[in-house]
């Protein structure tokens, strides 16, 4: 089973989302077999790359209010991480550009390094001091190293603006055809959507529901024929 999670990573719900959809499927039966893949998702893919700002002064700038009214947000929010065992720092972060970590997140599925690269990209945003959005490329080729990726090969996709920029703009149109006007997006087998950061429980049976059922492939009988199998092939008989 394939489970597709529309995301950003200047989102904290997609922070907070993933650990509880996390808990989850760590507790589902058939865990090994759930495939979990990241896709595209821009809150601000119009902000210019340089354009960075404090979080609460775009919080107040975006939703008309104080910034006493957006910090109490991002302490409510971060009590919420806190609860899921998540660190967030609720003062002295900044918000800008995520586009570039969009196409660096492709380039690590291509690795084998998706769920590794996104973990410490959140980390990154929510937890520590250092700004994930002045530092220039450099900081994102360090971070991807943590990942397990190498740094010259993240250099050159962070040097070429068009690496993976349709994969990134591919996902955002599917997005849209789904429905997903927001994030965190959880699409379960295509099936079934899961909108926000839901309980862990909601998760939990949502996965259950999708697993059992699943349509098992449905043969079309029409009588003996050739083929090839672990044993070899049929051998012409005339």
């Amino acid at each position: 089973m394939r489970v597709e999670i529309w995301s950003d990573i200047a989102c904290p719900w997609c922070y907070v989302g993933k650990a509880r959809f996390e808990k989850a499927l760590q507790a589902f039966p058939h865990r090994d077999e759930v495939e979990v893949v990241h896709r595209s998702f821009e809150l601000d893919p119009h902000r210019a790359k340089d354009d960075v700002q404090p979080v609460l002064t775009m919080l107040a700038k975006k939703y008309g209010m104080s910034e006493a009214q957006a910090q109490a947000g991002e302490h409510n929010l971060g009590a919420q991480a806190a609860a899921e065992g998540l660190e967030y720092r609720t003062t002295g972060r900044d918000h800008g550009n995520t586009f570039d970590m969009h196409r660096l997140l492709h380039f690590a599925k291509e690795q084998g390094k998706q769920d590794e690269l996104i973990q410490i990209l959140y980390r990154a945003n929510f937890a520590e001091e250092r700004s994930l959005f002045t530092e220039g490329d450099e900081r994102l080729v360090e971070l991807a190293v943590e990942a397990g990726l190498a740094a010259e090969d993240v250099r050159k996709v962070l040097a070429d603006p068009t690496a993976y920029a349709d994969a990134v703009r591919a996902d955002e149109r599917e997005a849209a055809e789904l429905g997903a006007n927001g994030v965190p997006f959880f699409v379960l087998d295509r099936k079934y959507g899961v909108s926000g950061a839901q309980p862990a429980e909601l998760f939990a049976q949502a996965l259950t529901q999708a697993w059992g059922e699943r349509s098992p492939l449905k043969l079309i009988d029409q009588g003996d024929a050739d083929a090839c199998g672990p044993d070899g092939c049929a051998v012409p008989q005339h």
